[in-house]
């Protein structure tokens, strides 16, 4: 069988559990990415099969499922909070009107088809985002300009990484792919804002090492216990805190428990949320937005 990058795979020894696409061939061996978790892995090639038609219809249709279902758990807890922040906000005055000014999203990401998937999401969340694909080991030299230009509320540091039990045990960073990169990253970002509530960060992507991107200063980070995490968690994660008013504060399971993944893969520390509500709300006089339109 001959296989050529972009082909999408399932590996026969791990039988065939997760939908992997081919980077980069050589004579004898793939590196692989994971086309819904954030995984990064190598192969033989004698151990790759093709997915087409059927096979991969199947699984297609059976991921949209499970994206839809967490998408669909989200905005009813975001409804919820609408109707208790408009409460709030107008002391019950049905009919006040009021404004809202939204936080603004960085979002890192190592693989630029799944920057391609979250900015989607952060849209049909209604997120304002700034999306920036970047190699995981050129993040840590990057992220200082970014966040001066920026000036970002929250920033995920994303892409792929992965735990190999060859190159140590799981308490080494040198046996993770890029988890190093992802900590360092997140220490140049704290270098210039060190508030974890001014600025919130997620970091980390399958199997990263929780406790040292915790340590360098996530709010909220992967892998606790070293499993895979969904592609499009981190963006479930950046919007719950988001859209939770300034006064309150996010628990850790608030945060986990509209993601795909949930407290498994991911963990953290509680956070305040973002959201500042104003009022009252004013609309231009329509005359006279066209004269200074005009002017």
């Amino acid at each position: 069988m001959s296989l050529a990058i972009g082909d999408l795979v399932t590996r026969k020894s791990y039988n065939h559990d997760l939908l992997f696409r081919i980077v980069s061939l050589t004579n004898d061996k793939a590196i692989l990415h994971g086309e819904d978790l954030r995984l990064e892995a190598d192969s033989p090639l004698d151990d790759l099969n093709r997915v087409e038609g059927r096979d991969l219809q199947k699984r297609r249709i059976k991921e949209k499922e499970q994206e839809e279902f967490s998408f669909r758990l989200f905005r009813q807890d975001y409804q919820l909070m609408k109707e208790k922040r408009e409460y709030q906000s107008t002391d019950g005055y049905q009919y006040a009107e009021y404004f809202q000014l939204p936080a603004r999203v960085l979002h890192l990401d190592g693989d630029q088809m799944y920057l391609r998937k979250c900015i989607a999401l952060y849209q049909r969340l209604g997120l304002q985002v700034h999306g920036v694909h970047i190699n995981e080991k050129e993040m840590p030299y990057e992220i200082g300009d970014l966040i001066r230009k920026i000036q970002p509320n929250i920033i995920v540091i994303t892409g792929h990484d992965a735990f190999s039990k060859n190159k140590g045990r799981k308490n080494d960073l040198r046996a993770y792919r890029h988890s190093k990169f992802f900590a360092e990253t997140v220490r140049e970002a704290r270098k210039i804002v060190p508030n974890l509530d001014e600025l919130v960060i997620f970091a980390g992507a399958c199997q990263s090492h929780f406790e040292s991107l915790i340590r360098a200063g996530a709010n909220f980070a992967s892998s606790p216990l070293r499993i895979n995490i969904h592609a499009l968690d981190p963006v479930y994660i950046a919007a719950k805190i988001a859209y939770t008013p300034f006064m309150e504060k996010v628990t850790v399971w608030d945060a986990l428990r509209n993601t795909l993944t949930g407290e498994k893969g991911m963990g953290g520390v509680e956070t305040r949320g973002l959201l500042r509500t104003g009022m009252p709300y004013l609309e231009e006089d329509q005359d006279e937005q066209e004269q200074t339109e005009n002017s």
